[in-house]
């Protein structure tokens, strides 16, 4: 009897609005939630027995989740320098154990701080991972357990010595023989300790000519001998349009390689330890230019001293670039790349299972993942220092609850309806 199938009819409508009305409380719950993604309703009809043109047999209707993963979430600016999203189809690939041995999910929430050892981690408690880069070269690999987790912590900066030193400074053509010219130029010996080296210009008799000493405040020029806490290191003679003509050595401290002078520090004043000393290049200018010292009129000037030395380094901040390179900072200048975060991309990112956390695992809809670097293989690029936003439009999700409470309703009133037919029905009989 279609009284019976309108009433099955109207109880699938209940249970098909009741699950577009989950869907609707889901998305309005997770408004704010860093790279959720909405899903809605999709009904289709149930037919039970095929109508023919006298008669109709009522089935009702079936709800099936429309997911859309694959939409395009709002990129907003963040404050934090871990925070990452993605202007893309891709996806980053965390893991919920810290040694990147555990599980491995899929997300577009970015919000990564570091925890206590470092470890880049999201709010939900998984770890971001990543391809290492040792040396500059990155290690790509396409097998998801194999990822690195992304770890910023315990990170130094080795000290490094000074070998090469670049000076550039204008000694006065209008000085006269012995006025004297000073320049306080910074040292690093191996383990990164400072040291101070002063050079002494004194202008000659002989025209446009200097001469130029040295004086270390700790340890000394190596003179094949017991060392010097000061020396001469050569002598230079400008053109007389100002520009450098030529370098000469003093063969006890320093020698001449190319049109650079070059001595020995040693820097704990022991000169009988090799492994103690350190070859120091000492680079006056280009001969007949004006990159390095000059003998113009006017004051003696400084106008640069470049050393290639360094102390040992701390970690003082972590950028992330639109490649997905991870870049660490030092309090000593430095810096260095150490990872490169992957994004890897399905056929059909719809097909992806949902799990706790805002993440999604693959599944045979969704085919096997693809990792690409960021800005490649249609994976899109990664936005630095933002995070992408709730796909849900919260004034939509508003008009669909009240279509949904509407159609609901609708519904009882059909059981309503067929139970007050039926209720006729049986007073026939009586």
């Amino acid at each position: 009897m279609s009284i019976f199938g309108g009433m099955r009819s109207a109880v699938t409508g209940l249970a098909a609005q009741s699950q577009a009305l989950g869907m609707i409380a889901d998305n309005i719950a997770n408004v704010s939630t860093i790279g959720y993604k909405r899903t809605s309703a999709q009904f289709s009809t149930l037919v039970t027995v095929s109508s023919t043109q006298s008669s109709h047999s009522p089935g009702g209707v079936a709800s099936n989740v429309l997911r859309g993963i694959d939409q395009q979430g709002l990129l907003e600016a963040s404050t934090s320098s871990t925070d990452i999203a993605i202007s893309g189809d891709g996806f980053f690939v965390v893991n919920d154990s810290p040694d990147g041995s555990g599980n491995v999910y899929f997300t577009r929430a970015g919000s990564f701080r570091p925890d206590k050892d470092g470890n880049l981690v999201n709010t939900a408690g998984y770890y971001l991972t990543g391809w290492p880069v040792t040396n500059g070269v990155v290690a790509q690999t396409n097998v998801l357990s194999a990822f690195d987790v992304v770890n910023v912590g315990n990170l130094t900066a080795q000290p490094q010595e000074t070998t090469t030193v670049d000076v550039g400074a204008n000694l006065s053509a209008e000085a006269v023989a012995t006025d004297t010219y000073d320049l306080a130029v910074q040292l690093f010996d191996q383990q990164g300790v400072s040291h101070t080296m002063t050079m002494t210009f004194t202008k000659t008799a002989n025209p446009y000519e200097w001469t130029v000493t040295g004086a270390m405040g700790a340890g000394l020029f190596d003179d094949g001998a017991t060392g010097a806490a000061s020396a001469t290191l050569g002598t230079i003679t400008f053109n007389p349009d100002g520009t450098l003509d030529t370098v000469a050595a003093n063969a006890t401290i320093t020698t001449l390689v190319g049109d650079d002078l070059v001595f020995t520090a040693d820097y704990d004043s022991d000169t009988a330890t090799a492994p103690d000393q350190v070859a120091v290049t000492l680079n006056l200018g280009t001969l007949a230019a004006a990159d390095g010292l000059t003998n113009f009129a006017g004051a003696n000037t400084p106008n640069f001293i470049d050393q290639d030395g360094r102390q040992f380094g701390s970690l003082t901040g972590v950028t992330i670039a639109e490649d997905g390179t991870v870049t660490v900072q030092f309090d000593n200048g430095v810096s260095r790349d150490v990872y490169q975060l992957p994004l890897v991309t399905f056929n059909n990112p719809n097909g992806l299972a949902e799990k706790t956390g805002n993440i999604f695992v693959e599944t045979t809809f969704s085919g096997t993942p693809t990792a690409h670097a960021a800005n490649s293989g249609g994976a899109g690029i990664i936005a630095p220092s933002a995070l992408e936003s709730s796909t849900v439009d919260i004034a939509d999700e508003f008009t669909r609850m009240i279509v949904t409470q509407r159609a609901f309703s609708a519904n009882t009133r059909v059981i309503t309806t067929a139970d007050e037919m039926l209720d006729e029905l049986v007073r026939i009989v009586r």
